[in-house]
């Protein structure tokens, strides 16, 4: 799914315009990176948490050349899914509805 996916899927959902869902959608999105600038953590119950991670600087290589190149100290954005999202991605809510012994059948 591409933003513009999410933006139509929001406009048809919620019975918007295009333009407003827009709107919607990127602030959103703003709030999320704002508050990851910030050094905040991010909780969608249901969903999962946003949050950065700290990695060390190292001695890389660039690939073309063989050249060893030093990498800076960053932070990076970190995803931990829910274990609920988790759970639907693989269809295990799905499953517990299923009658699995031959007696339920």
């Amino acid at each position: 799914m591409t933003k513009a996916d999410l933006i139509e899927e929001v406009s048809r959902v919620v019975e918007m315009t295009r333009k407003d869902s827009e709107v919607i959608v990127e602030a959103i999105f703003d709030s999320v990176v704002k508050s990851l600038r910030q050094g905040d953590k991010i909780e969608i119950r249901g969903f999962g948490s946003f949050r950065t991670r700290q990695r060390q600087p190292r001695i890389g290589r660039n690939p073309k050349t063989g050249a060893r190149v030093e990498v800076p100290a960053k932070r990076i954005p970190y995803f931990k899914p829910s274990k609920e999202l988790k759970d639907l991605v693989n269809g295990e809510e799905a499953a517990a509805d299923v009658p699995t012994s031959p007696a339920a059948l």
